[in-house]
């Protein structure tokens, strides 16, 4: 069995997360970071698992043109969906519904909110001023310190996913 994990990151995290995922799974794993290749060959793999970082409440436009380009063939494989974004709890999961199109979701033997991570230091001034902004809101008006990356990145949800990939 072959094992295909696709994914579009902005600044790295959801390849970290795609990363440790393959690491996790019993089946031969192929990686591919759609910014850098487009043109893929799903028949060549039993299992498919598509990833995106979630920014500003949007997905990575690779993904959106992936779903568009192969969702017929998709609903054909064993498939497995995760995203990355500071979001939590219930946001989190009405995220996920939101960002992929419902007949993967509704096909999904796997779907999971990784978490993310804020890497100030690969952030324009204007980004940074945003997350500031809005951690500002949701922090009770404390400050966001930009000098760290700040991640919560969950190892065990990535655990699970692979298992449950593991196990379809």
């Amino acid at each position: 069995m072959k094992t295909l994990i696709v994914y579009a990151t902005k600044y790295g995290s959801t390849e970290k997360c795609a990363k440790l995922l393959s690491d996790k799974l019993s089946s031969e794993v192929e990686l591919c970071n759609l910014k850098l290749e487009k043109n893929i060959d799903l028949s060549k793999y039993d299992k498919v698992i598509i990833g995106t970082s979630v920014y500003m409440g949007r997905i990575r436009k690779e993904i959106n043109e992936f779903f568009t380009n192969n969702l017929n063939e998709l609903i054909t494989k064993k498939l497995g969906v995760f995203q990355c974004s500071m979001s939590q709890g219930a946001d989190a999961v009405t995220q996920i519904e939101n960002t992929f199109p419902k007949e993967l979701v509704n096909n999904a033997v796997a779907k999971e909110h990784f978490g993310g991570e804020f890497s100030f230091d690969k952030m324009n001034f204007f980004e940074r001023f945003i997350v500031k902004m809005v951690s500002k809101k949701d922090n009770n008006n404390q400050p966001i310190d930009t000098s760290k990356k700040i991640s919560n990145i969950s190892e065990q949800r990535i655990s699970e996913f692979a298992q449950a990939m593991n196990d379809a």
